[in-house]
């Protein structure tokens, strides 16, 4: 399960009174956001190889820490600027094979939104790698993301300048997701992850929306079920109004031009 997540955290205090014998529960406030105009480094980050027996993956904080587990060097850059793999030229082979697990704390009081997030992890990957890239265009194959016919199905996000979460897993061959508070373009780059290829926002829809997404994995063994989700390409279609169809565009490309694989904790 890959998770994509950035949320603020609560913390429950219990408390257990000596002389009465009894325990409670108290919820105390949420740690508040980084300031929106801060920009965070790491105050300190580990960095380890990933246990080759973990399935799990993903992006996540909670409260000041940064959490990266079992992510090859191609998806923290996918991630952090936004591209796909694919579009990410000159790289070193274990770019795609090495898998790592990094946990660091933010120098700015708070935790980050996406954005400072994002940067980050930039910065950790100029610093600790020693990332350096220029920016070129390229046709090539990708998907396009339009809206279908009868127009979309989300709804538009609760919590608007919430931050993104796109959060799932599977069961019975059976994979669901649940996307919140999200744009279109991030939703792009989500969907990355899952595709062989770039996928480009073509919607022309604003602002972020929820919705959820179930279907029938490729390998899942057939089933009998009239009620089974369909498969994704359909299910993104039928549950969120948004067709996904391979297409041919230019785009950004990064070039590398100097990285190193860092010592590792």
């Amino acid at each position: 399960m890959k998770t994509f997540r950035t949320p603020a955290s609560f913390v429950l205090v219990l408390a257990v009174a000596a002389s009465g014998g009894w325990l409670c529960a108290q919820q105390i406030q949420p740690l508040k956001p980084m300031a929106a105009d801060a920009h965070p480094s790491f105050e300190v980050a580990s960095i380890k190889l990933s246990d080759p027996e973990n399935t799990s993956s993903g992006f996540e904080t909670r409260d000041r820490t940064v959490f990266i587990q079992n992510e090859t060097m191609n998806a923290m850059i996918s991630y952090a600027y936004g591209v796909h793999a694919k579009q990410i030229v000159g790289a070193p082979d274990w770019f795609g094979t090495v898998h790592f697990d990094i946990k660091g704390f933010g120098d700015v009081p708070g935790y980050p939104n996406t954005k400072q997030y994002l940067e980050m992890l930039q910065k950790l990957l100029t610093d600790r790698f020693e990332l350096k890239f220029h920016h070129d265009r390229r046709e090539m194959s990708c998907y396009g993301i339009t809206v279908a016919k009868g127009g979309p199905k989300m709804e538009a996000s609760k919590s608007p300048n919430g931050l993104q979460d796109q959060t799932g897993g599977s069961r019975n061959g059976v994979a669901s997701w649940r996307i919140s508070s999200t744009s279109m373009p991030e939703f792009a780059q989500f969907l990355q992850f899952q595709l062989d290829r770039p996928v480009v926002d073509q919607t022309g829809l604003k602002g972020k929306y929820d919705f959820k997404l179930a279907w029938m994995k490729d390998n899942a063994p057939p089933s009998s079920d009239p009620n089974a989700p369909p498969g994704f390409f359909t299910a993104i279609q039928e549950q969120a109004g948004l067709k996904v169809e391979p297409s041919k565009a230019e785009v950004d490309v990064l070039v590398i031009d100097h990285v190193v694989q860092p010592s590792t904790d």
